[in-house]
């Protein structure tokens, strides 16, 4: 049987040898075996069970609740395991829509045919954002779209070009916050925590008022919670969109009141 080391483990699957090492700590991903020399060695099963782990984290279970999936008998594991795929088939979806969309308008800029009138907007219609809406409404009560109706009013009032600086903005953190996750870094990091600092202060910005410690934390929750958002965040780096909210939580417990 072959086996791998941890380093080797590390560079196969994408995650730190460190967060591994945390995964036998706790007891989510032991060893098959450590050897004389204290290297500790994965087999198949293991590779299986990092799978699993990795999965469950790319759709926002805690770790916490991964063990217990991943411990619970095979039904239910295939269970969970057909949940997740219909939900990866959604965010896939959705991003393909994107995809054609970009690709038929690089066409037609680069002198091909031009794009049918339905085409602009596939993967944009505003039924979307308002599918989008709906949900957090659903999900959060009432308040919600007062909400989403003053940060509209405010984003309008500051105008196209601030609002573009925004997302520029926003590309520039979130790399930056990627870059962070795969090296690595946990969320109690000084480097991390001033990234926070200043995508809570972005979040403040796209909202018109203040982001307090619950609203930062509870914004966390909708990362993980609706697909679209973690398609995005995946889409960087696997693991990113559970390790963001779990940072972003971490800070918010950090600030007072």
């Amino acid at each position: 049987m072959k086996q791998y080391t941890v380093r080797h483990l590390a560079k196969l699957s994408g995650v730190s040898v460190r967060t591994l090492h945390h995964y036998d700590a706790c007891g989510l991903l032991k060893p098959a075996a450590v050897g004389a020399n204290r290297y500790r060695y994965y087999g198949e099963a293991q590779l299986l069970r990092l799978q699993q782990i990795l999965l469950h984290r790319s759709l926002g279970f805690s770790l916490q609740d991964i063990g217990s999936l991943l411990d619970a008998d095979e039904g239910s594991r295939l269970d969970t395991l057909r949940r997740q795929r219909d939900a990866v088939c959604r965010m896939l979806e959705h991003q393909q829509h994107l995809l054609q969309t970009l690709d038929r308008t690089i066409n037609w800029l680069e002198g091909g045919p031009r794009m049918k009138d339905e085409d602009f907007f596939a993967g944009l219609k505003p039924s979307q954002q308002a599918a989008h809406e709906d949900w957090l409404v659903d999900r959060f009560g009432g308040w919600m779209r007062e909400a989403i109706d003053a940060s509209r009013q405010h984003l309008a009032a500051e105008g196209h070009d601030v609002l573009q600086a925004r997302m520029a903005e926003i590309e520039d953190l979130e790399a930056q916050l990627a870059a962070r996750f795969a090296v690595g870094a946990g969320a109690d990091e000084p480097a991390v925590g001033a990234l926070l600092a200043r995508h809570r202060a972005w979040v403040a910005g796209m909202w018109g008022r203040p982001c307090s410690p619950a609203a930062y934390a509870g914004l966390a929750q909708v990362y993980l919670a609706h697909p679209d958002f973690v398609a995005r965040y995946e889409s960087r780096r696997a693991g990113f969109a559970a390790w963001l909210a779990g940072a972003m939580q971490h800070y918010a417990g950090l600030l007072p009141g």
